[in-house]
């Protein structure tokens, strides 16, 4: 955060550092956001534990996409995972603040309380289940002998090349694992629209929409330099560093591939299995 020429630090000036990442932490969570657009957004409940805490806290957050194809960080602050009620004050402080226009896709876990909540703040936005969670959840209904070969069978379903495909991958795993492991089955089954959503969008953005990497990537670093490395004491400490390292890190975050086919998707255009769809004359008149 201060480089690697940064010399060394007091408690003083630690003192006084902390007192400035919270003041903007705090700034930041009061920014007018009216001016600001997300196309998709990405959403997961991250788990920060600091040494002299009981327990882990959870923290929410949301990751965007603007219309240049930009990631940035939306929402980030202290609830339940699994709370409905926590995901929707989140998000409807997010709304009041200025960000009046529904995302088009998000992405996220299924276990979260946040597809209740953003039925209810943005209903028209669509729901994509994080692949990389669902394999996780199939798997652990199963034996771990035979959790390899589920797993590859599953990667068939997520980089099928279209949604025919993909259906067919899923029927292929339905009836070759549905009469013995009939649980890890219905964990599938029961999200198969949503887990195929990404079809419906530009092919370049597939692998953006389908998981909810961008949070995990970003929080893996930063739980393992900042908080498991005896970093801060306290909660609020931990919450403030991580805040300030995230935003850090955003300035090197890559752009979404494809950062031209969004205005499209702004746009309303159809897309097809990643690929745009053309309106012949005849069709557009009718």
């Amino acid at each position: 955060m201060l480089g690697k020429d940064a010399p060394n630090l007091s408690p003083s000036v630690v003192a006084r550092l902390r007192g400035e990442w919270e003041s903007d932490f705090k700034r930041w969570q009061r920014r007018d956001l009216s001016a600001r657009r997300y196309v998709y957004i990405w959403a997961d409940g991250v788990y920060l534990q600091a040494r002299m805490e009981p327990q882990a806290e959870c923290m929410l957050v949301l990751i965007g996409a603007t219309p240049e194809g930009r990631k940035e960080l939306i929402g980030f602050q202290v609830g339940m995972r699994e709370s409905a009620q926590s995901w929707h004050e989140l998000l409807v402080d997010l709304k009041a603040r200025g960000l009046t226009i529904a995302p088009q896709v998000a992405t996220g876990d299924g276990a979260l309380g946040f597809w209740k909540a953003i039925e209810e703040v943005w209903p028209r936005t669509c729901h994509q289940r994080c692949t990389v969670h669902k394999t996780a959840n199939v798997l652990n209904k199963m034996p771990k002998v035979l959790q390899p070969a589920a797993k590859a069978d599953l990667r068939e379903i997520w980089t099928a090349p279209d949604r025919a495909a993909a259906e067919a991958a899923i029927t292929k795993f339905i009836e070759k694992y549905g009469l013995k492991y009939d649980k890890a089955v219905t964990c599938l089954v029961k999200d198969r629209d949503a887990l195929l959503t990404f079809y419906d969008y530009p092919a370049e953005h597939w692998e953006h929409l389908r998981t909810s990497n961008p949070i995990e990537s970003v929080f893996a670093t930063v739980r393992h330099g900042a908080i498991r490395t005896k970093g801060a004491l306290s909660q609020d400490t931990a919450r403030f560093m991580v805040f300030k390292l995230v935003t850090a890190a955003a300035k090197t975050w890559r752009r979404l591939n494809g950062e031209n086919q969004l205005p499209k998707v702004i746009q309303g255009i159809t897309f097809r299995n990643g690929v745009e769809v053309i309106e012949t004359p005849a069709q557009n008149a009718a």
